[in-house]
């Protein structure tokens, strides 16, 4: 029995977050987390090229998102998503759910612009122009005009509390909270007339619904920028787990020349490489502490590195101090640094068949759907019958049929419309002919169509409406069908 029991296996119970693993005679344990504790990085700033370039798209998309809801176009919003109206205004287009093609449209050229620009230099758009950089770049400013450099903001996080550190760390926030409100309030402001939503709120009578919108798009700008930052590029965005499907080895990558930089160590500036047998690279760890995702460069490519080019910067700064050619960290691809390309020989390898295909198909549909936008009738117009009665039998003994026509217009100006219609013989409109719609507005007009009794025999006709605006001079033929009791 004592042997039995000796023999038997041990049971290990095995935690949420760590696992326990048996160890040799000594029955030691070791535990293994299974996720990996967050430490929180505390970016360089750096200056240079790549971060003249982002500060630009900064300014760009900023200037952009926060400008355009205060732009007219002539007596309204020039962009406005007139939700409740169903009604949405692009400068001088207006576009109805019917339009709902001009929004796949959009999509579609979304996707493929996002698939050739992925192609061409990998992920241009995360590290340039995503919102998610862009609003962690300006927080990031902002921490250090209150905080100091990264020296100053790692000794006052490992600092006791204090006056210091707590109006530093409220000013701060409140300065994040200030600028996350009103990028809610804007994000609203392309849903709601932005002046009309300002005077609500300085009289207290938004809307529930503008309430919960502007908090929590402040709440998830304050969060993602303030607090998430890296965390939302390495495990919430999915572009990280497939931009894999999209490079290719003569796409443009941030990358690191190991072949010029190794072995790298620590030297004097006066010091031959040569000599102590030395790349390039000094390990000064500068191009890690520049990376707003905290990644190494030096251990080549890496899902987490979003393409922003601060390691490129840092390093050249680093190259020129000690004297060295800059490049050792650069965009380059994959066969480049493999074959020793030429700049030339990179840009030509760039325009490759799936770089064109792109293109291609990019630039066509950016076509047919300005031609589309061009040539488009600048109204719309639907027919419903009207089901409460189907068909009757009306004074004259003349059969009646009721429709429902909506016309949209989708003009600057007031426009006026003449209805007509035909299909059968001696068939007339017992209503007024002609309506008139204020711009950007549509109108439900009835319409009763009558036909002698014996005009056609039992069953459903077709017929056509015709509707014709004044200015422009243009005509839209509907389909409809006419019912003759039996």
């Amino acid at each position: 029995m004592k042997n039995e029991r000796e023999s038997s296996p041990k049971i290990i119970p095995i935690l949420p977050v760590a696992l326990a693993i048996e160890g040799d005679a000594d029955d030691s344990r070791e535990v293994t987390s299974l996720y990996v504790a967050h430490q929180k990085i505390y970016p360089r700033s750096v200056t240079g090229l790549f971060a003249r370039w982002r500060w630009v798209m900064v300014v760009i998309t900023q200037l952009v998102f926060y400008g355009l809801p205060w732009f007219e176009w002539g007596q309204r919003q020039a962009v406005l998503f007139d939700l409740g109206a169903r009604r949405f205004y692009i400068f001088g287009i207006v576009l109805y759910p019917q339009d709902f093609i001009y929004l796949t449209a959009l999509l579609v050229i979304s996707a493929l612009a996002l698939f050739l620009f992925t192609a061409v230099a990998g992920r241009l758009w995360c590290g340039y122009a995503c919102p998610q950089t862009v609003y962690s770049e300006i927080f990031m400013w902002i921490e250090r005009k209150v905080e100091g450099d990264r020296s100053s903001r790692i000794r006052l996080d490992g600092e006791s509390m204090s006056i210091e550190k707590l109006v530093k760390k409220w000013y701060k926030h409140f300065l994040w909270i200030s600028l996350s409100m009103w990028t809610g309030f804007t994000f609203v402001g392309y849903f709601t007339p932005i002046r009309e939503l300002g005077m609500e709120f300085f009289l207290g009578r938004m809307s529930s619904w503008e309430v919960f919108w502007v908090f929590f798009y402040g709440f998830a700008t304050y969060g993602n920028a303030g607090f998430m930052r890296e965390q939302v590029c390495k495990y919430m965005c999915p572009y990280a787990r497939f931009q894999s499907a999209m490079f290719d080895k003569d796409t443009l990558i941030v990358t690191y020349d190991e072949a010029r930089g190794e072995p790298r160590g620590a030297r004097s500036k006066k010091a031959d490489m040569a000599t102590l047998n030395l790349g390039a690279c000094v390990d000064c760890t500068l191009c890690v502490q520049v990376c707003p995702t905290g990644i190494d460069i030096r251990k080549g490519l890496q899902y987490e590195c979003i393409g922003c080019g601060a390691c490129a910067d840092v390093c050249d700064t680093v190259m020129d101090k000690m004297g060295y050619p800059r490049g050792l960290v650069k965009y380059s691809t994959q066969h480049a640094m493999k074959q020793g390309w030429s700049h030339a020989q990179v840009v030509r390898n760039i325009f490759r068949p799936r770089v064109l295909l792109y293109t291609g198909l990019l630039l066509s549909i950016i076509v047919a759907v300005g031609i589309s936008l061009a040539v488009r009738t600048p109204f719309k117009v639907d027919v419903v019958r009207d089901r409460a009665s189907l068909a009757r039998i009306v004074a004259g003994g003349k059969i009646e049929n009721n429709y429902r026509l909506q016309i949209m217009n989708a003009a600057e100006e007031a426009q006026r419309f003449t209805i007509s219609a035909e299909g059968l013989p001696g068939l007339q409109m017992d209503t007024d002919a002609q309506v008139t719609v204020a711009s950007t507005e549509s109108v439900w007009v009835s319409v009763r169509l009558q036909v002698p009794y014996d005009a056609a025999p039992a069953g459903s006709h077709p017929i056509h409406f015709s509707i014709s605006s004044s200015s422009p001079a243009e005509t839209i033929v509907e389909k409809s069908v006419f019912l003759v009791p039996s």
